[in-house]
């Protein structure tokens, strides 16, 4: 874990098992960094703890090569075994404080809060490091996600002075409503 406590902006790449080969997911990964990603959160539903636990650990290392934070959905464990700098909550994993315990001080814990502000400033009373809202635009990857409103980022960067992940169906035609409501990262 770096000293200091590293700038949560810009774009923010989830993986999505179902978008690509298993064997293809460091190239795919590697090209998100290229192009831009700050952030890398490697998502993977699947059962398989041992195609998850080699994959998070070469994205570790990748990540660290680049200089990249890498953060691992809703799993602690694998959090911690792999290396990565953080974990991302949803509303079924572990709390927040929980994660803190295992992970310690240092990692990076952001928090799914959908399109409710009351969990947004639930998760900063907690020490959330990072809020995700969203999804903003239809999204193939998560079609059933509950929708949020742009006004929701204006909202909360009014009232919160946590960074702010906009998440759900974005794309280079419309990110800019994001980015002027205040979104500090865009997945």
């Amino acid at each position: 874990m770096p000293d200091a406590r590293p700038t949560l902006r810009g774009l923010y790449a989830i993986t999505d098992a179902g978008l690509q080969h298993p064997d293809r997911l460091i190239d795919a990964v590697t090209r998100a960094i290229d192009g831009g990603a700050q952030l890398i959160q490697y998502r993977d539903k699947s059962g398989d703890t041992r195609l998850r636990s080699r994959q998070a650990s070469a994205l570790a290392t990748l990540c660290n090569t680049h200089n990249i934070l890498l953060i691992i959905n809703d799993d602690l464990e694998l959090a911690a075994a792999c290396g990565a700098h953080g974990v991302h909550l949803g509303r079924y994993d572990p709390d927040l404080q929980q994660a803190r315990q295992q992970l310690g001080h240092d990692a990076i814990i952001g928090i799914s809060c959908y399109n409710r502000l009351e969990l947004a400033h639930k998760a900063a009373q907690q020490g959330a490091d990072y809020i995700a809202f969203g999804r903003f635009f239809p999204s193939h990857t998560n079609p059933d996600a509950v929708t949020a409103e742009i006004d929701l980022i204006r909202q909360a960067k009014q009232q919160l002075t946590l960074p702010i992940a906009a998440i759900g169906g974005i794309t280079t035609a419309n990110a800019a409503p994001l980015i002027e409501a205040g979104a500090d990262m865009l997945a």
